[in-house]
């Protein structure tokens, strides 16, 4: 493969053209779509300015921290990892290897979150290890009456969450720094508790591939089959919400049916499974007698 150029004349036609050959050896991927969405977020600007503006000529620092962007990902690096940030919920945030990369499917846990929170009505919610914060951010941004208190485990992770709701200007959201309820305060229960937590077993060959070794572990995985982390926040929310009040879940597509007993052996009822795009099951919610 001829090597990109770092002469001056480099432009973003051929830029583009010489990293769509350079791509093209990785697996699952679209190589024209990941050329221009590394180029536009090295560039600032939408793909479309790479459309309309083909013969715009790299500068030679340009050309260099291009290459450098497509030697990492020819690694299998996440593209997010590479850019710095990810799209979830039309909101732009803030993604490093402190956090997971956020996933479509989560929007699901997001939809179902919102069906129980009426329009201006004031509730107060936690999201129990909140990661990027993508989750309390779209929920923050949809229903700005409610009180949501974000949290999580890693000091770093919980860092990133803070950039990403103070950059999209979300007043409405607190951080605490613990483990699942051991970052609730002691008594203020929450009408609503949402947790997307690690849901992989230990040894699941989908690890060791679409970029997972590089995401935090230990966000990831829980145990022989998965549900370690999923049993004990179902376990220590009972004494954390309202009477009527909710706890909704996202879990792996196969774990529904042990969800939706371990909720039912914890007391909860009204228990119901929501669907991600694929038709999986990927989001339980029990309400709290």
């Amino acid at each position: 493969m001829p090597r990109m150029p770092q002469e001056q004349t480099t432009t973003i036609a051929l830029a583009l053209e010489l990293a769509i050959e350079k791509l093209a050896d990785i697996p699952d991927t679209i190589p024209r779509l990941e050329a221009e969405v590394l180029l536009s977020s090295l560039l600032d600007k939408p793909r479309t300015y790479l459309v309309a503006w083909p013969e715009m000529q790299l500068s030679p620092e340009q050309t260099e921290s291009f290459i450098s962007m497509l030697e990492r990902r020819t690694t299998h690096e996440p593209i997010a990892y590479i850019t710095g940030y990810r799209e979830f919920w039309s909101l732009n945030f803030e993604v490093t290897p402190d956090t997971l990369i956020p996933r479509p499917e989560t929007e699901t846990l997001v939809e179902l979150t919102l069906e129980h929170i009426p329009h201006g009505i004031p509730l107060n919610i936690a999201d129990l290890g909140t990661g990027s914060g993508v989750i309390a951010a779209a929920i923050a941004s949809e229903r700005p009456q409610c009180s949501i208190l974000a949290t999580d485990l890693s000091p770093s992770t919980l860092r990133v969450a803070e950039r990403n709701f103070h950059r999209l200007g979300l007043n409405n959201i607190q951080t605490a720094l613990g483990e699942w309820c051991h970052a609730l305060p002691p008594g203020k229960p929450f009408d609503i508790i949402i947790s997307n937590p690690p849901y992989v077993a230990e040894g699941d060959g989908h690890l060791a591939q679409n970029g997972l070794p590089w995401e935090p572990q230990l966000a990831l995985r829980s145990g022989d089959d998965g549900l370690d982390d999923i049993s004990r926040i179902i376990t220590c929310t009972p004494n954390h919400i309202t009477s009527g009040g909710w706890l909704i879940l996202e879990h792996g597509f196969d774990q529904g049916e042990r969800v939706r007993s371990l909720l039912e052996q914890a007391g909860f009822s009204a228990i119901h499974t929501s669907h991600d795009l694929s038709g999986h099951d990927r989001v339980t919610a029990g309400r709290r007698e």
